[in-house]
């Protein structure tokens, strides 16, 4: 059994008259790298808060390490967080950035210098010590707001969305470097995101909330493959949902409840496969998305490659019935 380091246990948060966090149960084993990933609106950055001890909890506990933090205040928790703009002091050097918690706790100088330098050169930025932010990068930004947070000797850190305001390819790089201090600090990480690829690609362990409630936990490969809902097929990834007659007409059998097929599992110039009508053409880059008219319904497939349909051409479509994702619940 992996063993856990933070557990929250029926942990229910919200505002009078107000839940937005219902009955919430999960173990965080030591070390890992935990998203929390969903719309918005579904409860991600409460739960977070809640665990930082910016919020209150309505109901439940929070238990850090074997001891109950629900009702301490944010500086006893001993959870370091690092934020969206990683709320360092600008008029402040990245030494006095990561200094600054342990000056207010008023510990001696030399253990606050021996800690920093410590605590920088675990983290790369040994050079970077009086720099102030606005001369730094990005990533080295990030790097002395981990370090902030690891200074204290917080074990768990909380991460709300740094990731968001970021450009495609510096995220990509982003991804990777907290990835990397993570595994080599140690340090078990919660991270907030409403961005599947920030999750699919960092994460131990994903926790899919909708409505303030647990959909499902698991690797990105089990969630995007093997979805336990209706909700986890339509969020995680590109998908179809199917019409019952077309189901039955394509994956070969009849179907009830809802039945959704991945744009990638929909399989254009099939031998035995049926005729749909090509309606638009979108090319993406590493891959182009094909808008399909199948006896009347509407059909997306994915096309890696240059070999696309002209709009308005007649092609071939099958689907393989094992590729099918089927849902015993009423059709919308």
């Amino acid at each position: 059994m992996v063993d856990s380091v933070l557990s929250l246990q029926s942990l229910t948060v919200g505002f009078p008259g107000t839940t937005v966090v219902h009955d919430l149960n999960l173990e965080v084993a030591d070390g890992a790298f935990v998203s929390l990933l969903g719309p918005s609106g579904c409860g991600k950055s409460t739960v977070l808060r809640t665990i930082a001890g910016l919020m209150p909890a309505l109901g439940g506990r929070i238990v850090l390490e074997g001891r109950d933090l629900t009702s301490l205040p944010p500086e006893r928790r001993n959870i370091g967080i690092v934020f969206q703009n990683y709320a360092l002091f600008p008029t402040m050097t990245a030494f006095e950035n990561i200094a600054f918690a342990l000056r207010v706790a008023k510990k001696p100088k030399a253990e606050i210098e021996r800690r920093v330098q410590d605590v920088a050169a675990m983290a790369g930025i040994a050079d970077q010590l009086d720099k102030k932010p606005a001369s730094m990068s990005g990533g080295q930004q990030q790097r002395v707001a981990i370090a902030r947070s690891l200074v204290t000797g917080s074990r768990v850190l909380l991460f709300d969305e740094p990731l968001s305001n970021l450009d495609a390819k510096v995220r990509a790089s982003m991804r990777q470097e907290i990835k990397r201090l993570q595994k080599e600090l140690g340090f078990t990480a919660i991270f907030v995101t409403h961005d599947q690829e920030d999750a699919l690609t960092m994460s131990d362990v994903i926790v899919v909330l909708n409505q303030g409630r647990i959909e499902q936990i698991g690797d990105g490969r089990t969630l995007y493959r093997k979805p336990a809902t209706s909700f986890i097929c339509e969020f995680i990834g590109l998908s179809n949902e199917l019409s019952p007659p077309l189901a039955a007409r394509l994956l070969g059998r009849p179907i009830q409840g809802r039945s959704f097929v991945r744009h990638e599992d929909v399989e254009l110039g099939a031998s035995e496969g049926i005729p749909a009508r090509v309606k638009h053409v979108e090319f993406l880059g590493a891959y182009s998305r094909i808008d399909l008219c199948v006896e009347g319904h509407a059909l997306s497939a994915m096309l890696i490659g240059d070999a696309l349909p002209e709009p308005g051409t007649i092609v071939s479509l099958a689907i393989r019935p094992s590729a099918a994702h089927v849902f015993a619940e009423a059709v919308a």
